[in-house]
């Protein structure tokens, strides 16, 4: 015979309705696309380095400008979130090393400012050593930005991000890797002679790192992975599984196909984006339904409880 329960199942409630936890006020799409922004800039700036080690100088041309272009975007976003640009000033009044937001702020100053110039050196040729020097800088900060932001947000009190605290940086640092790919493959795809070699297995090892992070997220273990499998959450990570293996694939039968090159990047783009409103999405239903917030403080084991 099988052991009837005496108890019905715990129903997670609070008074009124209310949610427990105070939601999270950032706004769609500034957040997630600053996410997004700031990680494109930071790998970008990393893969830009190293084409121009390489000699690759339609690559490094490609990553530098990206990273420029991204950063100041990613700023615009953030200033927009905060409502007054004197804020972000602000948070630069103090550096407090045990803080994710006060080292995020300072480390998005200093790489904008990097990345700026040697963007400024790519396109205008003049002090090259300045500007080289400034794409090494880049490369050392862009790393930081692309990750950061999984840090960030898991060190906060919502419960959907605080429990993935172990996969989101690596989710962003592949998110990252497979976007800066994306705007290397299409910022050389009019040139015929390009090496995109270096672009096609960033992709490929970022859309694994990402589809392997997003996979461990979607399939955590009871309630913990609800808020990434459920609602506009669940849809746009069900999307970033479809559209990043997708631009990985096509981007290793690109070659030297314009076409497939640009189909590779917008399918590789789209992935990205899908990622980031998804985890953004996650987090704010989870800080929105009390079971999330009362489940993550006091596990539900299956086993019968001791006495």
């Amino acid at each position: 015979m099988t052991e009837q329960l005496q108890v019905p199942p715990a129903d997670f409630q609070s008074y009124y309705g209310q949610p427990i936890l105070k939601v999270p006020r950032w706004k769609e799409p500034h957040l997630p696309l600053y996410l997004f922004l700031g990680g494109l800039s930071g790998a970008s700036a990393a893969m830009g380095a190293a084409a121009a080690a390489a000699g690759n100088a339609g690559l490094a041309r490609a990553g530098r400008l990206t990273s420029a272009g991204a950063s100041l975007g990613g700023t615009a976003f953030l200033i927009a979130e905060l409502g007054r640009p004197e804020r972000f000033l602000h948070m630069l009044r103090v550096a407090k090393p045990t803080s994710p937001m006060s080292m995020g702020s300072w480390l998005l100053a200093a790489h904008s400012g990097l990345a700026g110039a040697a963007a400024a050196t790519e396109v205008t040729g003049r002090l090259p050593a300045i500007g080289t020097a400034a794409g090494v800088g880049s490369a050392v900060t862009g790393p930081l930005l692309a990750t950061y932001t999984g840090v960030l947000l898991s060190n906060t009190a919502v419960p959907g991000w605080r429990e993935a605290r172990r996969e989101l940086p690596l989710l962003f640092a592949g998110s990252a890797m497979a976007s800066a790919a994306a705007a290397g493959l299409a910022g050389t795809a009019l040139d015929a002679g390009a090496e995109r070699g270096p672009a096609i297995r960033l992709a490929v090892l970022g859309a694994a790192l990402e589809l392997a992070a997003v996979s461990r997220l979607e399939h955590r273990p009871g309630l913990a992975g609800e808020p990434y499998r459920e609602g506009s959450a669940g849809q746009a990570l069900r999307a970033a599984r479809w559209l990043t293996p997708a631009g990985g694939a096509v981007a290793l039968a690109a070659g030297r196909s314009r076409i497939a090159a640009v189909a590779a990047a917008g399918l590789l783009t789209g992935g990205a984006l899908a990622t980031r409103f998804g985890v953004f999405r996650a987090g704010v239903a989870s800080a929105a339904d009390p079971k999330y917030v009362v489940a993550s403080q006091r596990p539900v084991t299956d086993g019968p409880a001791g006495g």
